[in-house]
């Protein structure tokens, strides 16, 4: 078992920059693939952001290529979403997850194991 707690959210300006944090328990992070996903209201969740258990072949969603960073510090057992350029689009509840399944990139959310409560990002214009 391993438990997430998002944070970070909140209310920016569009062109603004958040990070959000995703500190895990229970078990050591490098053992996990890990992604970031959102939800805006009256949505299916979508992709946003996911990496290996070694962090190093993250994989985005187009619609956040170049503006979001995944990374991840295994010693502090944490991912972290960096979020530059925020457009108000981006606004949703974002989850981060985790899957047992530390040697893969996975960009479906029925691929993970575990799931963050979420936290509000509101990007106003």
């Amino acid at each position: 078992q391993v438990q997430l707690v998002e944070s970070g959210g909140g209310l920016v300006q569009a062109g603004g920059s958040l990070r959000l944090s995703c500190a895990a328990s229970g078990r050591t992070l490098g053992n996990f693939a890990m992604g970031w996903f959102r939800q805006a209201p009256g949505k299916q969740r979508e992709f946003v952001a996911a990496s290996n258990g070694s962090g190093r072949t993250p994989s985005y969603a187009d619609s956040v290529k170049g503006r979001f960073t995944i990374s991840r510090d295994n010693a502090k057992n944490t991912v972290y979403l960096q979020m530059n350029s925020l457009k108000p689009e981006d606004t949703a509840v974002y989850y981060c997850a985790a899957a047992d399944r530390p040697l893969l990139v996975l960009t479906t959310p029925r691929a993970y194991n575990y799931w963050g409560q979420g936290t509000q990002v509101t990007v106003s214009s």
